[in-house]
């Protein structure tokens, strides 16, 4: 009887750890496949937003929170802290953080270059024109002015010697400063590009048809959330290449994204917001070195630790590589 007895106790205890265990089971599982994601910016994050509104994490079953941020800096602490498993901003964010020790990867390109316009007057029809003049751009740093300063640079106008370059501000600011006389050419994005032609200016330089490498926009993660949620980072990518196939080919529902989030309501501005950026999101989102290299070098000069960093070591082409071997972005594109 004693043995009885105990075996029945040993088979409750055991009962009671499954019970327990099939309670907890689900919420291990909800955790594990959870993704918290932060943005700032306007309509470069237009694949992201599609991500979100539909909801194409969770088709990959994923548990995805999106978070709105004032700005980069907010969520690349937020991610340091382990509040965030990704952000989505520029290189200048990944440069600062990894040169700083941050264990900081970019492992999706969004925007792989500059999608901005020098604009000057309507009666400039040559670069060269722009010798002499002073241009308003953001404040040090910023992707606007960084763009500025490489577009001249490409196309042989030397931005610390052949023109004055003035902060003016955030891309309304600049829109104001040119319209006020304050500086003769700026560089804006749409649709603030259209807004500076009512004015009497025009676009100079489509400085992204230079093609230049500089990750405008793109998602960053720790190298210790790659090796903890790997397979959910994987996914994040699929979702993503799904996402830019939507903004290529459902237009309607792209401008209605844009509009919601950027809330331009005008339907010219909307069409040239998007076709701004249609031209410039890749179909395979493959993070590159050259657009690391590029604002390494343009820090170069004033910081020697950005001349012996290794482009290398801020990307990984992983999570991009795997998709293309999958076949998955062939089959999206009817290839």
């Amino acid at each position: 009887m004693t043995t009885l007895l105990k075996a029945a106790g040993n088979l409750l205890v055991i009962l009671t750890a499954l019970v327990l265990t099939a309670s907890l089971c689900p919420r291990m599982v909800e955790a594990q496949e959870r993704l918290r994601i932060a943005w700032a910016g306007g309509a470069s994050n237009a694949a992201i937003w599609i991500v979100q509104d539909k909801a194409l994490l969770k088709k990959h079953g994923v548990n995805a929170e999106f978070i709105s941020v004032n700005a980069s800096t907010i969520a690349l602490q937020a991610m340091l802290a382990g509040e965030l498993d990704a952000i989505v901003t520029s290189v200048t964010t990944l440069v600062s953080s990894r040169l700083a020790g941050a264990d900081v990867k970019i492992i999706l390109a969004m925007v792989p270059t500059f999608p901005a316009h020098i604009v000057a007057p309507k009666n400039l029809t040559d670069i060269k024109q722009l010798k002499g003049r002073t241009g308003g751009v953001g404040r040090p740093g910023t992707t606007t002015e960084i763009g500025m300063r490489m577009g001249l640079s490409r196309l042989g106008i030397d931005p610390n010697l052949d023109v004055k370059l003035v902060p003016v501000g955030a891309t309304a600011d600049a829109l104001a400063a040119l319209a006020k006389g304050v500086v003769q050419f700026g560089v804006l994005v749409e649709p603030f590009v259209r807004e500076a032609e009512k004015l009497g200016f025009k676009s100079l330089v489509d400085i992204g048809a230079l093609n230049l490498p500089f990750h405008w926009n793109g998602v960053l993660t720790r190298e210790a959330t790659i090796r903890a949620k790997a397979p959910l980072l994987a996914r994040l990518g699929r979702a993503l290449v799904e996402a830019i196939h939507s903004f290529k080919h459902d237009k309607a529902s792209t401008l209605r994204t844009i509009s919601k989030y950027t809330r331009i309501t005008d339907t010219e501005s909307l069409e040239r917001t998007y076709n701004g950026f249609i031209k410039i999101l890749p179909e395979t989102p493959l993070p590159s070195a050259d657009g690391v290299k590029s604002y390494l070098d343009f820090l170069a000069p004033t910081r020697p630790e950005a001349a012996k960093a290794n482009a290398n070591e801020f990307v990984d082409l992983s999570f991009v590589q795997e998709i293309q071997a999958s076949g998955f972005i062939k089959q999206l594109y009817g290839r």
